[in-house]
């Protein structure tokens, strides 16, 4: 089988394009395949399909799977077509996506990669630029985007995650069953979750059970607006109301332990992360080293005895009985006489309705945060982002559950 032979066949190469040679530059490091197409054939209009008069020829290159150890590039002159409705279209070629410098397979390849480690990884494994790169994966996006059919869940969760050290955020929505994310805006204002309800029906907005979230303003608003009965689906779930727990003891501590050293007293020095760590997984010699300090009369154990006995809160399944505990629980802690505790346990009044609802339905916003570190992850392997759409790029394509491969190819 002669070398055209073989290519045409490894390239999937058919009528009315043809291999026309092949040469191997050694220096270069590469193997050229010229391909030809044959002038008596019809040209059609990419957009619309209709057959059209010939305008021109340009030559372009490709760049395909590798040949042993040598780049591979395709090169053809593609004609462009002259068409009366859309004007002068370059037409489409069977083994590469408009616009594109690589064929449909590298492509793929590049995807492949794209999933498996960082941007800077694969371009220096697959000697590309760090804008080629990114142009892959922003075209993945494009196709999958395109191709998707957003349909609302039931189970929403929505969270904000921080783009940058400034206080710079994206919002995000997942599907709660699906761990997909379905929507990324810029910033985490109102007009950030009204643009994702907007896309949506009456009907389709009624027939959502439950939407998590932290206790964000703008995103309740939002919610209260689309969502008929959103009283009564708002769920602010376990970790967020966790979380400002955890921040509350810890600002009990920090003042203590300030008090406490100035008096020569060191048994709160490093304990932090005792205080934080969740008992539910803790080692047992930890937490038996620990016992002296919470059942100590310390205002950090108080503020702590407090902490743990909300988060027993969420086993409760009847709506009268998960709210009568959690006013019992607010008393103790408005009781308590530390300010830090006593802010939070205001929070939580403020906001109780979105607390027994997600304690009754079980919602929580779980899925969203296993979304926001494996967003993480992304930051980090890309070493930050210079600005947002790549970020909302990146996010869409390691977690928006998409097509992203070129038309024609399937992993």
């Amino acid at each position: 089988m002669h070398d055209r032979e073989l290519y045409a066949q490894i390239l999937g190469i058919a009528a009315p394009w043809r291999v026309k040679d092949v040469i191997l530059r050694l220096q270069e490091g590469e193997v050229e395949v010229h391909l030809a197409r044959d002038e008596n054939s019809l040209l059609s209009c990419p957009e619309c399909g209709k057959v059209c008069s010939g305008y021109d020829s340009r030559e372009r290159r490709w760049r395909h799977l590798d040949t042993c150890q040598y780049q591979t590039i395709l090169v053809a002159k593609v004609p462009r077509v002259e068409c009366s409705e859309h004007g002068i279209k370059q037409i489409k070629v069977p083994w590469a996506e408009p616009q594109s410098r690589f064929t449909a397979l590298f492509e793929a390849l590049v995807i492949d990669w794209l999933q498996e480690a960082s941007i800077t990884g694969v371009k220096r494994g697959m000697k590309l630029t760090w804008d080629e790169v990114d142009g892959v994966m922003r075209r993945a996006v494009e196709r999958g985007l395109a191709r998707r059919s957003v349909t609302l869940p039931e189970d929403i969760g929505i969270d904000e995650k921080s783009f940058q050290k400034r206080h710079e955020f994206v919002t995000v929505v997942t599907d709660k069953k699906e761990s997909h994310v379905l929507h990324v805006a810029d910033g985490r204002g109102k007009e950030c979750l009204d643009a994702f309800y907007h896309q949506f029906t009456p009907e389709d907005l009624e027939a959502v059970k439950s939407v998590s979230m932290d206790m964000w303003e703008p995103y309740i608003s939002s919610t209260k607006e689309h969502v008929p009965d959103a009283e009564h689906k708002i769920a602010f779930d376990k970790f967020h109301v966790a979380k400002h727990l955890g921040d509350a003891v810890d600002k009990v501590r920090r003042q203590e332990n300030k008090e406490l050293q100035r008096q020569g007293d060191t048994s709160l020095v490093g304990t932090k992360y005792l205080w934080l760590m969740n008992p539910e997984n803790s080692k047992e010699d930890t937490w038996r080293d620990f016992a002296p300090l919470r059942q100590s009369s310390l205002r950090t154990a108080r503020a702590w005895a407090i902490k743990e006995a909300a988060m027993q809160l969420w086993s409760y399944r009847r709506e009268w009985w998960a709210r009568r505990a959690w006013k019992f629980w607010y008393a103790w802690a408005i009781r308590s006489g530390l300010e830090p505790v006593k802010k939070v346990a205001r929070m939580v009044k403020n906001h109780l309705d979105g607390i027994v609802t997600a304690v009754v339905k079980g919602a929580t916003n779980a899925t969203a945060e296993g979304v926001n570190s494996v967003i993480q992850w992304i930051k980090y392997t890309a070493r930050g982002y210079r600005n947002r759409e790549r970020f909302r790029i990146a996010i869409y394509f390691h977690l928006g559950g998409l097509d992203l491969y070129p038309a024609g190819v399937k992993r």
